[in-house]
């Protein structure tokens, strides 16, 4: 599959930049794995590894639709209650982002909609809702610097009665800064507003990456620091951290 493509095409400098721009026209197989600590009374940990596969698809001349869904796998232990464990899939985002080919000024946006999935096989990681809502995202690159925001909104539309609707805002500004080698050093924000119960959840996550090959397979390798700034009572974590493994399949 991979080991068949040759990556002479772009630089390490070029693929940092396209993996700092969460729209770019870049293939890419990102796995994510959250570890938190400490979290509410009981002290207990999480384990979240993101499965978030990134397609782009040229539609037109000037536009391109990258599709983006997030698939967490979860393992918990000591949060329900203590001494309880819950594993599993939990919900799916999906997102379908339609952007300009071409950025104006290092500018380059994408907005489109976000559908909620009720994939979660335990009834502690899965809102057992349908939702839908609109998403979007807008950066600026110049020279190693990228900066922007990707926000989305997203409401219930069908689902279990018994439970609570969805009405949650997401927003995640980030940065980074990458050299021509391909190292960087960025972080992210992360904040989740629940406006149904009104509560606010944010992680701030500083990271370094780097770019590397197993065989002919380039790879992007991200570590970092989780910090909890913000969360629902009884549900704040002491610390956490981030590693991200990415897969890059340049065209």
């Amino acid at each position: 599959m991979a080991s068949s493509l040759v990556f002479g095409q772009e630089s390490d400098e070029e693929l940092a930049k396209k993996l700092s721009n969460p729209i770019a026209s870049l293939i890419s197989v990102p796995f994510q794995n959250n570890t938190d600590y400490g979290i509410g009374p009981n002290k207990g940990n999480r384990n979240t590894m993101n499965f978030q596969p990134v397609v782009p698809i040229s539609i037109s001349e000037n536009w391109n639709m990258i599709g983006r869904i997030i698939l967490p796998i979860v393992t918990q232990n000591n949060i329900t209650s203590l001494g309880a464990k819950e594993s599993g899939l939990s919900d799916a985002v999906l997102s379908a982002f339609f952007s300009p080919k071409n950025s104006k000024n290092g500018i380059t946006w994408g907005a489109g909609p976000v559908f909620l999935i009720p994939t979660g096989t335990d009834d502690f990681l899965t809102t057992k809702k349908f939702g839908i809502g609109p998403t979007g995202v807008i950066l600026k690159q110049s020279g190693g610097w990228t900066y922007g925001a990707l926000a989305n909104q997203i409401w219930s539309v069908a689902g279990s009665d018994d439970r609570p609707d969805v009405n949650q805002l997401f927003l995640q500004p980030f940065f980074t800064y990458n050299w021509k080698s391909g190292a960087g050093l960025g972080a992210t924000m992360e904040m989740t507003q629940n406006w149904e119960a009104s509560t606010t959840t944010i992680w701030l996550t500083p990271t370094v990456s780097g770019l590397t090959s197993i065989g002919k397979q380039k790879v992007s390798l991200i570590i970092g620091p989780r910090f909890n700034l913000a969360a629902p009572d009884g549900n704040k974590a002491d610390w956490g951290w981030r590693a991200v493994v990415i897969f890059i399949f340049p065209k």
